[in-house]
């Protein structure tokens, strides 16, 4: 899979709400950034609350607490780390504090500051979107 044809955003700052977030305002592919991919007026943007993937009502959208096809994330590595969703009940969602990617003790969880979430780890989360 070529993550860098379909990236949306970089950074383990998917989130201002997640454990151990890093604060990267400055880099345009971080959605910490308001005048990069954060923007709230980019067409496609996870922080629009008009687009597909920002939306509360769209199934696409990581603010959606019932959406079943939000976006996706992936390490640097190519390492799945479950969907960016505010569904608590979906397995895959890092919601889901009993998942495997919203456990703060799983060691795949972007919410473990011990494992994939480590704030001080080289490798940035992306977001892919469902398309």
């Amino acid at each position: 899979m070529n993550l860098t044809s379909a990236v949306f955003a970089v950074a383990i700052v998917v989130l201002p709400s997640l454990a151990g977030a890093q604060n990267c305002p400055y880099d345009p592919r971080c959605l910490n950034n308001p005048y990069g991919a954060g923007s709230p007026y980019k067409p496609d943007g996870l922080m629009n609350p008009y687009s597909r993937y920002g939306s509360p009502y769209s199934n696409q959208s990581h603010t959606n607490p019932y959406a079943t096809d939000a976006p996706r994330l992936y390490d640097s590595q190519g390492n799945y780390r479950g969907r960016l969703s505010n569904n608590p009940y979906d397995p895959d969602s890092t919601s889901n504090p009993y998942g495997r990617y919203g456990s703060p003790y799983s060691p795949d969880s972007i919410n473990n500051p011990y494992g994939a979430g480590n704030p001080y780890s080289p490798n940035p989360i992306y977001v892919v979107p469902s398309r």
